[in-house]
């Protein structure tokens, strides 16, 4: 089953840089919530909370909950601002879903059998990653966590493209309905 995630949120009335380094020195990242047909709100996160699920890479392309106490909107994480040299996070924007509309997201990429594969465990070749993740375009409910590469019948030479992918149902790779043109590799072996 997969994980759910769930930010803890309140609104944010003061504006501009002075308030954002007061709410970031009292361990807050100040962010915005907009979409689904709704006013664009200010809110603050906190930080702790935030860095702590950026651990996990799902957290990126996963439906999150925020939480305002007495009410949750679900989002998905659309940007993040980070300090170049500190290990801090400056604003986060996220966007509100509904349960009914298709979204598009980035989902990553898991490689299998890499190290089984015949062509890399008996004829001495390498795997070489030409992408991590792939954009997706499915209903909330049919969001993937992560999409698998399964490399164990990949021969030395051969490229595997979006194409060559097992979508889960109701998941569909809007790249490649622009044509063979947009048909990318994903990984090879030479």
């Amino acid at each position: 089953m997969a994980k759910e995630y769930s930010l803890q949120a309140s609104l944010r009335t003061e504006q501009g840089k002075g308030a954002s380094r007061r709410l970031r020195r009292a361990n807050g990242v100040p962010a915005v919530i907009y979409g689904a047909g709704k006013e664009a709100q200010s809110i603050t996160l906190k930080h702790n909370e935030l860095v702590r699920n950026l651990e996990d890479e799902a957290f990126y392309s996963q439906i999150l909950t925020v939480d305002f106490g007495d009410s949750k909107e679900l989002a998905i994480l659309r940007d993040l601002q980070r300090h170049p040299a500190k290990p801090i996070v400056l604003h986060a924007d996220l966007q509100r879903i509904k349960e009914d509309e298709a979204l598009t997201v980035n989902v990553p990429l898991h490689f299998v059998n890499e190290a089984a594969a015949p062509s890399v465990k008996t004829m001495g070749g390498k795997v070489s990653h030409i992408m991590n993740e792939v954009t997706v375009s499915c209903l909330p409910k049919d969001l993937p966590r992560y999409i698998e590469v399964d490399m164990i019948a990949v021969e030395k030479g051969q490229i595997v493209h979006m194409s060559d992918l097992q979508m889960p149902e109701g998941v569909t790779l809007p790249q490649l309905a622009l044509g063979e043109d947009h048909d990318q590799a994903l990984a090879s072996i030479h």
